[in-house]
């Protein structure tokens, strides 16, 4: 198979019968899926199990695929759904925030290094008591890069919705931290 081909090039190889097509929509999107997963439940194992439920899904319904959708946008929507589903079944709010702060530069001594490690583990478990409402936009905004449309087509939200609740979320963290600032100029 030619690794050039188009999505719904092999999406319609897939609905014809060749069983090794959809092989190659795993390979292109495993890491997609599995990271999106990662970064909203933060269970390596759960991840991996969560990852194949999503690609058994998209195999039972790559007949309601829409070419008028990117086939990323129309896969970290189930991805997404999937995993609030899932979540709302274990009750559990976490995700993690890994590299969504910022990334150690070489040449961090080892005190700044730990700063911003102990910044990014901050901002995680802040983003871990939001509303799924404020956290799904955000994470797929800043972790995976989605554009607002793109994370509007994935939790079928209008654009401005999606541009409003990530300004608030935005908010959020950012009024949590000032918060958190201010208690510890108390205690000083």
């Amino acid at each position: 198979m030619v690794k050039s081909m188009e999505d719904y090039e092999i999406i319609q190889q897939c609905l014809s019968g060749e069983k090794d097509a959809f092989g190659e929509l795993v390979n292109r999107y495993k890491n997609l899926v599995y990271s999106v997963i990662l970064r909203m439940i933060n269970n390596a194992e759960e991840a991996n199990d969560l990852a194949q439920e999503v690609f058994i899904k998209v195999y039972k319904n790559l007949d309601k695929y829409s070419p008028q959708y990117k086939f990323s946008t129309w896969i970290i929507r189930i991805t997404t759904n999937l995993v609030i589903d899932y979540r709302r079944k274990q009750k559990q709010a976490t995700i993690s925030l890994d590299d969504m702060v910022y990334e150690p530069v070489a040449e961090d001594t080892p005190e700044e290094h730990y700063l911003r490690q102990e910044q990014r583990n901050t901002v995680q478990n802040i983003l871990e008591q939001m509303p799924d409402m404020y956290r799904i936009p955000i994470v797929l905004y800043h972790q995976q890069g989605l554009s607002y449309q793109e994370i509007a087509d994935v939790i079928n939200e209008p654009l401005s919705k999606v541009k409003n609740r990530i300004f608030r979320g935005r908010k959020m963290i950012k009024e949590e931290l000032l918060a958190m600032k201010e208690g510890e100029i108390y205690e000083m």
